[in-house]
This record gives C-alpha cells, structure tokens and sequence, in this order.
C-alpha cells in the first residue's frame, strides 16, 4: 500500500511546504532539493542498478539507461527542468502550461515503475517528490492560473506515480520488460540526480549546508 500512497502523500507534503513558505526564501526547499538529489542518486546505485544489471547483459543494460538520459533530456527541452527544480515564472502569461504538464506527468509516470513492494525505491521517488511538488505549486499560484487548472494539475500529477507502479505490478505485458523499462528509468534517475547536484552550488561553490545535506543523502539511502 506505501507503494501506491507514499508518492502521492509526497505531493500533498509538496504543497504543503509551498503555502508554508510561499512569502519566505527559498533556502529550505533549496536544501530539500540537495538532500533528495543525493538521495536518489544513491539508492538508484545501491538497489535498482545491482537488479538490472543482474537480468540483463551489461551491453544492454548501459544502452537503455543512455535511452532513458536521452528521454530526460528531451522531457526537459519541454518542461525547461521542471523535474530538477527549474520552473520560470511568468505572472503574466495565462495560456496554460500544456508541455510542462505533459513532460511532468510522463516522468512522474515513468518513476512510478521501479517501485515495488520488495525495495525501498519508494523512499527515493517520495524524497524527490516533496520539493518538486513545492516548487512547482509555487509556479502555478505565482502565475496566477485558475484554481480548477491549479488542482488539475497537482491532482494528475500526484497520481501519476501511483499509476506507473499499479501497471508495473499488474499487466503482464509491462512485467515481461520490466527490467529493461527500469533501465531507462535508471537514466532518468541518474541525470536527474546529477543535475540538481551539479546545481546545487552557487558561483561553482558549495555552501557547508548543502554539502552537509548531500551527505546526508547518500548515508540515509546507505542506510535503508
């Protein structure tokens, strides 16, 4: 049951987080975003990647999580790196953000496929969820969008993950690749772990709280 609650329980914690500090600096997000980077990163080494490489020849394996980094890289050329922390806000513009929502709701989807009852990848995707979620709750009441597109949004968003873990686990046709869909995910993953890392310094520099809060990252996923 965490499988299918813990992700959308990140969302609601996301929004939370955003209406709690919406007239505050975006300092603690800002961190939340570092510690959950290192996170991910980390636990997608120590549980999902020893699990593929373990079903599939390491050839093929290294070319679907290529595939999956080259799928990232094409979500974010629509949703400008939404998934990692960059939403741009135009309090301006009321045309609603159709690719930003469609390139979030495919990676949402696809992060939902590794989760399965007998690992901890739920803890990866609930952690990265959190400030995603906050930040882009804050684009969207910045922007002034209405309150129906507003909870449309979140609302599909939030449920995303649950459904890619509810087709993994439960069409055959998805069980017989799960393996090599988790590969790509394993990109997915990986450049987006790595980018909020390599983002996280300011002018090349990590402060010691971020750099504090990385490490914690890896100890905890370690730690699981």
């Amino acid at each position: 049951m965490n499988s299918y609650l813990l992700p959308f329980v990140a969302v609601i914690l996301g929004i939370g987080l955003a209406f709690f500090s919406k007239n505050r600096p975006a300092l603690n997000t800002k961190i939340l975003l570092s510690f959950s980077g290192a996170f991910l990163l980390a636990l997608t080494l120590f549980e999902l990647l020893p699990e593929v490489y373990h079903h599939l020849p390491a050839r093929q394996t290294g070319l679907f999580i290529m595939i999956g980094i080259l799928l990232q890289i094409v979500l974010e050329f629509f949703s400008k790196g939404a998934e990692h922390g960059h939403v741009h806000v135009h309090k301006h513009d009321t045309t609603f953000p159709w690719l930003l929502f469609i390139s979030l709701c495919i990676h949402s989807f696809l992060e939902g496929f590794p989760i399965h009852h007998h690992n901890d990848m739920v803890y990866g995707v609930l952690i990265h969820k959190i400030p995603i979620a906050a930040l882009i709750t804050t684009f969207l009441i910045q922007s002034h969008y209405t309150k129906l597109q507003t909870l449309g949004f979140l609302g599909l968003f939030a449920i995303m993950t649950p459904l890619g873990t509810f087709i993994s686990n439960h069409v055959s046709l998805v069980e017989d690749y799960i393996h090599f869909i988790n590969a790509i995910v394993i990109g997915i993953f990986f450049h987006i772990s790595t980018t909020i890392l390599f983002e996280s310094s300011e002018g090349h520099k990590f402060n010691l709280t971020k750099l504090i809060s990385i490490f914690a990252g890896v100890a905890a996923a370690y730690a699981i």
